[in-house]
């Protein structure tokens, strides 16, 4: 009796162990090929790497703002800007066209075009690199075209939610020709102020931007621009806004003056970040 409780004790556990094996096999080989896969994906992403080229942000905004008055003079001025801006993780293109007509006493006195593209190379970073080009004609100043390109080094100052400010410094090489005067070549250091500040809970938002522009070969040859908007946003697409443009150009025409200025009211729309 003994002898039979051992034997069927020995068949039932070499039946356990044949029987154990498959699923001990099978767990086996789902646990190397679980690590298996594991490591192919990990060695999958390891190999992947930050498309250079690739622009997959669109920020877009078109201001309307004007001018106008009557009686023993009577003035009136259009200025037409746009806002575009293309990002992705490495490189972003921005451009920022504008056309402005004005009339004063019926005679033209102002059609002015612009044109510029800046191609910022790792924008995201506190420090960047950056290239320009723009393109004018003015009436206003007498200006038949000018071309201006260059490049330069840009530092984010202040990045938070509501406050931005950046500052941008460039060498560029323009080339101006006049109406009557002659063609002005020259170098100059380009130095950029732009800042963007929002306050009342994003309610009034205040922008400013300035450009000084000294020659390289003569520093009494002096460009500035500067640009301040007060914005009230209606909604995500919509803003109502006020701007003072001040523009002061050292080498002008004869006929013309050194500064100008203009303070005009609007509105804004489309979408930005």
């Amino acid at each position: 009796m003994r002898k039979t409780a051992c034997l069927c004790f020995l068949v039932l556990l070499a039946f356990s162990f044949i029987a154990g094996r498959p699923v001990l096999a099978q767990q086996a080989g789902e646990n190397v090929r679980t690590q298996t896969d594991s490591l192919l994906q990990a060695r999958a992403d390891s190999l992947k790497k930050p498309q250079l080229l690739v622009l997959d942000t669109l920020s877009y905004r078109i201001f309307g703002d004007g001018s106008f008055t009557q009686g023993n003079v009577n003035r009136s001025l259009v200025v037409l800007r746009a806002e575009v801006t293309l990002g992705g993780p490495v490189i972003s293109i921005a451009t920022n066209p504008r056309f402005s007509y004005g009339r004063q006493n019926n005679l033209l006195a102002e059609r002015d075009t612009y044109v510029d593209l800046f191609i910022d190379v790792f924008k995201k970073r506190k420090t960047y690199i950056f290239g320009l080009g723009t393109i004018e004609i003015s009436n206003l100043r007498g200006i038949e075209l000018r071309q201006l390109v260059g490049a330069g080094v840009g530092y984010r100052l202040l990045q938070t939610e509501r406050h931005t400010l950046t500052l941008t410094n460039a060498i560029i090489h323009e080339s101006t020709d006049f109406v009557e005067r002659s063609t002005i070549v020259t170098q100059r250091n380009s130095f950029r102020v732009k800042g963007s500040h929002r306050f009342l809970g994003k309610k009034i938002q205040f922008n400013h931007l300035t450009f000084a522009q000294p020659s390289l070969r003569d520093f009494s040859n002096l460009r500035w621009n500067t640009l301040l908007t007060l914005e009230m946003p209606l909604n995500k697409w919509v803003g109502i806004r006020t701007s003072f443009a001040n523009t002061y150009e050292s080498e002008v025409e004869a006929t013309r003056r050194h500064n100008d200025s203009h303070l005009t009211f609007g509105v804004s729309l489309g979408i930005q970040p």
